[in-house]
């Protein structure tokens, strides 16, 4: 009997992670006690965010990004994303590297050693560098690293050249690939799906569409579309703001706004392939993160309580290969 690709080679170290997302569900239970009752809807289920970025430009080295004319030039820590005002209290995160050195994946794993509310890192390394096998190996010896996010440009130049070895390797060792870059990234995606179809695909920020009052081009939908027929690609419903607010405004807080765009991610990918990822502090530039949370998450909660339970959570488990706690 076939098996569906997503649920292949799970490998020990998935298991090895389990005693730590236990301790930290068990810890998040604990500090829920004596919570307001306007917080406790989520309770039944955890609530990942699937898309950060932590950085601390206050180390000696400092950091690649974000350049230091940016609003966003400041130490970002989880501490930091829990003290955010919340539509519905998050209970953990996935973090995706947005620094291009190499010792900076090691940075988020030294961070995530002490810290459960940190339940997976989406690092990132260069897929087409020599060294990739032997960077991807010391780093995957940790069970919460879990993807690596690969850029539209190199994820092209491999499919063309047809070197595709290292998304092999990743397949093998059960490590997802997050994409990210234009629209055009959706037709790569769907592209390294037929080619890798053990390779959990993760596209960002819904393929960073500009999301505007005509609603979302022809072209876009087609190729979220056929992305989404591949049963090993996943969507995040992240960057949504900064999609609204590409002229330098802030962005409309409206949800019918969002909802020409979101129904066709919906539509496309359905209930077991969506993701919730905020993209904080960045989404910052457009909006602050309650309303990045109520805009996603009111959208979702209209299709059902199973359906918000696996965007929350429990999809996430399945593309990064965690074990939901929902």
């Amino acid at each position: 009997m076939k098996t569906d690709p997503i649920e292949r080679s799970l490998d020990r170290r998935v298991f090895l992670a389990t005693g730590t997302l236990a301790v930290g569900s068990a810890l998040r239970a604990s500090n829920c006690q004596g919570m307001p009752d306007a917080n406790r809807a989520h309770k039944t289920f955890e609530i990942i965010d699937c898309h950060t970025h932590f950085y601390d430009p206050s180390r000696a080295q400092g950091v690649p990004w974000p350049p230091k004319d940016s609003s966003l030039f400041r130490t970002v820590l989880p501490k930091d994303l829990q003290a955010q005002a919340m539509h519905q209290k998050v209970t953990g995160t996935v973090i995706v590297e947005a620094s291009e050195w190499i010792e900076d994946n090691q940075w988020l794993l030294d961070l995530a050693m002490t810290d459960p509310f940190i339940v997976g890192i989406v690092g990132r390394l260069d897929p087409a560098s020599g060294v990739f096998a032997e960077q991807l190996r010391r780093f995957a010896q940790n069970p919460l690293y879990r993807g690596i996010r690969i850029w539209e440009d190199r994820a092209k130049s491999l499919l063309e050249r047809n070197e595709l070895h290292s998304f092999s390797l990743m397949a093998q060792m059960g490590i997802a690939a997050d994409l990210n870059g234009g629209p055009q990234t959706i037709s790569l995606v769907e592209a390294l799906a037929k080619r890798i179809p053990d390779l959990t695909i993760v596209l960002n920020h819904i393929g960073n569409v500009a999301i505007n009052a005509q609603g979302p081009p022809e072209a876009w939908k087609v190729a979220m579309r056929a992305a989404a027929r591949a049963p090993n690609v996943f969507c995040k419903i992240s960057a949504l703001v900064e999609g609204a607010a590409r002229d330098g405004k802030k962005a409309p807080v409206d949800l019918e706004f969002y909802r020409p765009t979101l129904d066709v991610v919906w539509d496309a990918f359905g209930e077991d392939k969506v993701i919730y990822g905020s993209n904080w502090p960045v989404c910052e530039l457009a909006a602050d993160y309650q309303t990045v949370q109520r805009l996603s998450m009111e959208y979702v909660r209209q299709k059902g309580p199973e359906a918000l339970k696996k965007f929350c959570a429990s999809n996430a488990s399945r593309a990064y290969r965690w074990i939901s706690r929902g």
